[in-house]
């Protein structure tokens, strides 16, 4: 069955967020804003001011170093806009989506159920996730211009926060929702439900995998 398609403001009320639905693919619509590391710490770490109305202006998050750079004039080169992945950011999330009301974390990869359950449902967030790799030139399409970049003396271009005036940006894969769940964890669980059909009448493997295990479950996909 072909995925739903919806196009969604990066500031989504709470009943949009509701509506969605784990699979559904989604074009994003606004503003959104580049956060990683170097601006969690020092937004929240070094509590420095951050330089943009933040729910108002945007709610979407996107785990991202743009390929991209200021000319001498001012202005902005922007080319492709991959995401990086978003665990690696995951201590910080509780805090940043309750300082900022950030509702659409944006990336590649995802986090856990659990990190779900615990980060993003108390917040009334979900976790959007790019499609497979290669896609930066495909999703900098969907970038009308750069709004503004705050914080790229202190941190960097590749750590700046970031502002991008999107138009149709996208496709994003809905990887979490308000419950909590995974689509990562619930279609591994429906592979992992046919593996051992594929095995069926064949003799037991000489050479063992990791763990020294013959459970159909524990292989490697």
């Amino acid at each position: 069955m072909k995925p739903r398609e919806i196009r969604l403001s990066t500031t989504p009320s709470d009943e949009d967020i509701a509506a969605l639905k784990l699979g559904d693919v989604v074009y994003l619509d606004g503003l959104m804003y580049t956060a990683r590391e170097g601006v969690y710490m020092r937004a929240l770490e070094q509590k420095a001011n951050i330089p943009m109305e933040l729910p108002a202006h945007s709610a979407a998050n996107f785990h991202c170093s743009p390929a991209a750079s200021i000319r001498s004039d001012g202005t902005y080169n922007m080319g492709a806009v991959t995401a990086t992945a978003s665990f690696r950011f995951a201590k910080w999330l509780p805090e940043w989506m309750a300082k900022t009301g950030a509702k659409l974390i944006i990336g590649k990869g995802g986090m856990t159920s659990r990190d779900y359950r615990e980060y993003f449902v108390p917040n009334g967030a979900v976790y959007l996730t790019t499609v497979g790799y290669g896609t930066g030139a495909l999703l900098g399409r969907g970038v009308e211009n750069v709004e503004a970049v705050h914080w790229h003396e202190e941190l960097g271009l590749a750590q700046a926060m970031w502002v991008l005036k999107c138009n149709r940006m996208g496709p994003f894969i809905v990887a979490s929702d308000l419950q909590g769940r995974c689509l990562f964890e619930r279609e591994n669980a429906r592979t992992t439900e046919n593996i051992g059909r594929l095995y069926e009448g064949l003799r037991p493997s000489v050479l063992k995998r990791f763990g020294e295990t013959d459970d159909r479950s524990d292989e490697l996909i």
